[in-house]
């Protein structure tokens, strides 16, 4: 009975350097494609994944979203354990939880976060190196956060998307654009309403650019007006990139929702 399929939702951990993206291609293995094949196997029926961002190749997450539907019975919050017992130990389930039949995570307002991480030294630092990247030159982090600071806001980002990207519009939101130090780290975090094909990687490579001082801080507006892909800078490599959280303005939990 069509009633009787219940909808799966499922926060997505995971190490992308082993892995051609989320979205499955016929060139390597997916994140996308490991999920499907562990639930296929646990369920006993073929049962796919719908996942909230499709992050490229070598891009790691903290908190990616992907919804299953199912006619199991298995208790919401057990799938979590059953799946990481088959999973690849790169990829965990950090949470499973049943939501309404009809919700989509990509049909829905949300804010997404994400991390770009550069670690400045003489040499490269090799624990960690897949999450980082690393640069041997001097930054001038006060530089970056005050370039990072016109993206904030509702703009035409054109000039930080891949220029063959096929999208309705590009115009997005963003909440938070800042970069702060940590030791040896300089860190990118952007939040916003969604990104563009490599917009994240584009930011930051054209961040580093101003802390190198090949630009000022001020350029970045121009780079917005230009809508061109061109006028930015380079694509940063994807392995310092991490999508750290999902947010929806709509509480997905079935069981909190019945409370309400």
């Amino acid at each position: 009975m069509e009633s009787d399929v219940r909808r799966i939702c499922l926060t997505v951990a995971y190490d992308g350097t082993n892995y051609h993206g989320w979205q499955i291609q016929n060139n390597g293995n997916t994140i996308e494609a490991e999920l499907n094949a562990c639930l296929t196997r646990l369920l006993g029926c073929p049962t796919e994944v719908i996942g909230a961002s499709r992050t490229d190749a070598g891009v790691h997450a903290m908190g990616n979203i992907a919804v299953f539907d199912t006619v199991s019975r298995m208790p919401a919050e057990k799938f979590a354990y059953a799946m990481n017992a088959g999973l690849p130990e790169d990829i965990r389930i950090q949470r499973s939880f049943e939501v309404r039949p009809d919700w989509h995570p990509r049909h829905c307002e949300s804010r997404k976060t994400y991390e770009y991480r550069i670690y400045r030294g003489e040499f490269d630092f090799p624990i960690g190196r897949s999450y980082h990247h690393f640069t041997y030159r001097r930054l001038n982090v006060e530089a970056m956060n005050q370039a990072a600071s016109y993206l904030v806001g509702e703009h035409d980002f054109k000039s930080f998307c891949q220029a063959d990207a096929q999208v309705q519009t590009t115009v997005r939101t963003l909440y938070q654009a800042e970069v702060t130090e940590d030791g040896p780290y300089v860190l990118i975090h952007v939040c916003g309403n969604g990104f563009l094909y490599n917009m994240v990687r584009i930011i930051a490579g054209t961040l580093l650019e101003v802390g190198e001082g090949k630009r000022s801080p001020q350029s970045m507006q121009e780079v917005l007006e230009a809508a061109d892909r061109s006028k930015a800078g380079p694509t940063a490599p994807a392995k310092g990139l991490m999508l750290v959280r999902y947010e929806f303005s709509e509480q997905p939990d079935r069981e909190l929702l019945q409370k309400e």
